[in-house]
Parts: C-alpha cells; structure tokens; sequence
C-alpha cells in the first residue's frame, strides 16, 4: 500500500486519538489500550513499508504519549483497592454483561433441567453420579451429621478453607482458560457443573433434605456460583476474541481480551476466597438455626447482586 492511501485510511483514527490525549477525565484503561495495539500496528506497518520519517516519527511519538498515559493511569489504579472495589470491578462486570448472560445461561439452564428430571426421577441422579457419589452427597447433607457440606479429610474449619479454595478456584481457572479452545472448554465446564449442581440439589430435595442442603449452601453460593458465571464469561469473551477478532490478528485481539478481564480475574479471585471462608466457618455450622442461614443467605444474595449491578454509573466516565 502506498503511504499516501495509508495515511488517508487511518488520518482521522490518528486525530481522535490525538485528541482524547487533550481530554484526560475520558482516558481509561481499555480505550488506551485500544489506542495503543492500533498504534503499534500502525507504526510497525509505516516502518516495515519504509514509508518517510515524518510519519514513523509522527507514530512513535503517539504510541509514547498513548503508553505514558496508559502507564501513568495504571500506576494510579494498582495499589488502589478502594478505586478497585468501588469502581473497576464493577465496571469490568458492566462491559461483559452480555458475556455473563450467555455464561449464566449456559450454567443455570442445565441445573434447572437436571434438578428436575433427579426430583421426579429417583433413578435419574444415577445417570449424572455414580453410586458411591451419590453416597456422599447424602451423607454430608444427612440431618444427624455434626458438620455439614464434603466429608472432612481433617476435622479443623482452617483446613477446609483452604481445600474450598484450591476446588472453587481450580473450577474457575477451567472454565477461564477453556475460552482458549474458541469457548468449547468454557462451555463444557459450565454446562457440566450445572448438570452436576442441579442433579445433587434435586435428589437431596427429593429426599427431603431441604433444611440441611438449602441453609448449607445459600451463604456461600452467592459469592461461589456467581464468581463461577463471571469466569465463564471472561472465558467466552476470550473465545469472542478468537472467532472474531475484528482489524486485529487473532494474537493482538487475544492480547487486547486478556487486558479487558483482568479486573474480573481479580475479583472472581477474592469472590471465591470469600465463598470458601463462608463455607468453611458459617455453611457448615450444623449449630445454627435454619432462619438464621437463610436470612444471612439472601443478604448477601442481595449485596452480591446489587454491586454486580453498579458499574453502570462508571461507563461514561
């Protein structure tokens, strides 16, 4: 291509660029990273082409300014947990709303089918779980036992935290990482999981194992199950990245897809650390009244949904 026909294709993206840089409050982190990969492909196209040097000049000047900026807004926001909790995460939750959607879907549309093919069929949790599985489940949510929820390999609640967060996370990064594979993992884990929640959740139903099994788990499922939805819908947007990568190479795109849920990352992380200590010290307690479980549950349902909701206020910033 020659440089005048490559100057006139990409002038006017080169002047909003140039003057976003004279509007700092609308900077934020995705569009200066946006500004920046498109930069550098330019730049490197103009040198690879050797077009002249008041062009690659021009370029490498913008990709600095873009980078400064990018950095200076970075080292602003790292160490800043108050900037991250209040706005960053529930932004980044915001923009993939429709990744979370589709992942949520994906999830709750199995464990609904599955729930009530177990509750009507007795024999149906064996097509989902073996026996010995199946077992288990009833043991740990028997009403005489003393601790609820997996049978313990140790009888201390801080032993048991950090199993829930080896297991809670190590489902988390599957569903993540199998966006990679164009989404096909990310599916697989959410669809499965689903499966295997809601066959467990209708059989103990069935057997009338409601004011064990429901109290257990709504404490600690409004962190666990939504932090599982939101890995899943950075793994979709990761495979979003992949089949449809726009002016980008797939490489750049991925690239780009990976800074956008960083901040989901971080705070799917500390969802599910949450979601472990919950149900290591308070899920567990076969001690505690049912109405008790219940109302902390749907607080923390509640809260959990309502600042999952609040990063739309922040998107025109």
């Amino acid at each position: 291509m020659k440089q005048q026909l490559f100057e006139q294709r990409h002038q006017q993206a080169w002047l909003r660029i140039e003057e976003s840089l004279e509007k700092p409050i609308g900077n934020n982190s995705k569009i200066l990273a946006q500004h920046y990969l498109i930069l550098c492909q330019h730049l490197a196209l103009a040198q690879e082409r050797l077009y002249d040097s008041a062009l690659t000049e021009r370029l490498n000047n913008l990709v600095l300014r873009v980078y400064r900026e990018l950095y200076k807004y970075r080292s602003e926001t790292r160490l800043n947990a108050y900037a991250f909790f209040v706005r960053d995460f529930p932004l980044a939750i915001y923009r993939h709303r429709y990744f979370i959607a589709v992942a949520f879907l994906v999830f709750v549309l199995p464990g609904l089918f599955a729930g009530s093919w177990t509750y009507f069929d007795e024999e149906a949790v064996y097509t989902v779980l073996d026996a010995p599985q199946v077992r288990d489940v009833e043991r740990m949510y028997d009403p005489a036992a003393r601790k609820l929820g997996r049978v313990r390999t140790s009888e201390t609640d801080i032993f048991m935290f950090g199993f829930y967060i080896k297991n809670n996370i190590s489902i988390a990064f599957r569903s993540f990482a199998g966006g990679m594979l164009a989404g096909i993992g990310t599916l697989l884990v959410l669809f499965f999981n689903g499966l295997f929640i809601g066959s467990i959740a209708g059989h103990l139903t069935r057997l009338d194992f409601v004011d064990t099994f429901y109290p257990f788990v709504i404490g600690h499922g409004a962190f666990e199950l939504t932090a599982i939805v939101f890995s899943g819908a950075a793994g979709f947007r990761l495979a979003y990245a992949i089949l449809n990568p726009g002016q980008f190479s797939r490489l750049n795109a991925l690239r780009q897809a990976g800074v956008d849920v960083i901040p989901m990352l971080y705070g799917i992380f500390l969802m599910l650390v949450i979601a472990a200590f919950v149900e290591a010290f308070w899920s567990s307690n076969a001690s505690l009244p049912i109405s008790v479980k219940y109302t902390v549950g749907a607080v923390l349902w509640a809260l959990v949904l309502i600042y999952s909701c609040s990063g739309r206020r922040f998107e025109s910033r």
